[in-house]
């Protein structure tokens, strides 16, 4: 099945790892990444006809929604976009005292102005975290500001990529072993279900909501060892760069900084 016809011509990524697309390898460019936006730019390509589609992708990791509303939403308007996708909070939530209310407000100024120059715009609730030990803390927080997307997107006319509400997303194989970034699938699905919010169909059908193949399960020896190497190689590093004031995007600079036009695949 094709795509529906889209009217995007440029589409500008705004956020942080999730939007920068780690962990999905990009096999055109060796040592960087691909991830759902950059998918997603490719279902919008597609769907462009023979017009052109423009693509920047501003995102960083480790930023917060402030540093993501002060540093890429003025770049983003400067390009001027008729579709922009703002993905942040997330890492605001992993820190301890993060106020969901706070971040809505801090959204929801973003997507006023981005709506007033004219840009549609793509959030994306957070993902449901019960199944994952330490993270499911932050879950209360989680679903709080996920209720502000929905009520700013009625609001301002967005639309919502909903992954709170996607079971599929919760299977461990979607997860990379950091448990906070996607795999290669995972990223896929994503873009699939990001073109289907924005009422696009895309050009795999709606495979990406069916559940994977059950998992055997794991022996409670193997699964112990997995939760130490996680605390040792996740947490504990993340927890020091903190205490540091440190970032994972101290220093990094933007993947695709300007709207260029995206090649037809």
């Amino acid at each position: 099945m094709q795509p529906d016809a889209s009217p995007w011509r440029r589409y500008v990524a705004l956020g942080d790892s999730f939007t920068e697309g780690l962990n999905d390898p990009a096999p055109e460019r060796p040592g960087e990444f691909r991830g759902w936006a950059d998918r997603l730019a490719g279902h919008l390509a597609a769907a462009a006809g023979d017009d052109d589609l423009e693509y920047a992708n501003l995102a960083i990791r480790g930023r917060l929604l402030r540093q993501v509303v002060e540093e890429q939403v003025p770049v983003a308007l400067e390009a001027r976009p008729d579709l922009v996708s703002l993905i942040a909070g997330g890492n605001d939530l992993m820190r301890p005292g993060a106020d969901p209310d706070e971040l809505a407000a801090t959204l929801e100024s973003a997507v006023v102005r981005l709506r007033a120059a004219g840009a549609d715009v793509l959030l994306a609730t957070g993902v449901d975290t019960r199944l994952t030990p330490i993270l499911r803390r932050m879950r209360g927080k989680v679903a709080i500001y996920n209720a502000h997307i929905w009520s700013i997107a009625a609001r301002s006319g967005a639309f919502v990529l909903d992954q709170w509400g996607a079971d599929w997303i919760l299977d461990r194989r979607m997860w990379d072993g950091d448990r906070i970034h996607l795999t290669e699938e995972g990223h896929r699905r994503i873009a699939l279900a990001a073109a289907a919010a924005l009422g696009l169909l895309g050009d795999q059908g709606e495979d990406w909501r069916r559940p994977l193949p059950p998992l055997p399960s794991r022996a409670f020896r193997a699964a112990v060892a997995e939760e130490a190497a996680w605390v040792r190689g996740v947490v504990a590093p993340w927890i020091g760069r903190r205490l540091r004031g440190r970032s994972s995007g101290d220093g990094r600079t933007p993947k695709r900084p300007v709207p260029l036009v995206l090649p037809r695949g």
